[in-house]
């Protein structure tokens, strides 16, 4: 009986073979390999978006490049309409008065005031002289 009495006294003690403890549980084989799957699968989401995000940047750089080169252009062609309407409006101050206007009227539109008589001689142009040569030098070659 003084056995069996010092038994109920002490606690059993478990011996854990693998060294782990009751709150540790065992992981079954197939749990790491879907969890490789997914870090594999996370991965190549990633490298698709760090594509993706390349070629944007590219794009958008490639944009804004053009983008100041059509406003350099755009810039210049308005630099050049503001100098020619200062021009004209220069024009316009100097037409203004009846000496300008009839000079105009003598060089631009071949009038003539009442007293005068307008003589018009006619040149030939440079644009038909070539096409005359070219015809002509056309017929030499195919006789």
């Amino acid at each position: 009986m003084r056995y069996r009495a010092k038994e109920q006294q002490r606690p059993k003690r478990v011996i854990n073979r693998n060294k782990k403890t009751d709150g540790e549980k065992r992981r079954p084989k197939s749990s790491s390999v879907t969890s490789g799957f997914y870090y594999s699968f996370l991965t190549i989401i990633l490298l698709l978006c760090l594509v993706q995000i390349t070629i944007s940047a590219v794009l958008n750089i490639s944009k804004i490049v053009s983008y100041k080169a059509k406003i350099v252009q755009i810039t210049k062609t308005r630099d050049a309409a503001k100098a020619l309407n200062e021009q004209l409006q220069d024009n316009i101050k100097n037409f203004s008065n009846f000496a300008g206007l009839e000079a105009i009227a003598r060089n631009n539109l071949k009038m003539s005031s009442e007293d005068e008589v307008l003589v018009i001689i006619n040149t030939p142009k440079e644009e038909e002289k070539e096409i005359k040569t070219h015809k002509i030098i056309g017929l030499r070659k195919h006789d």
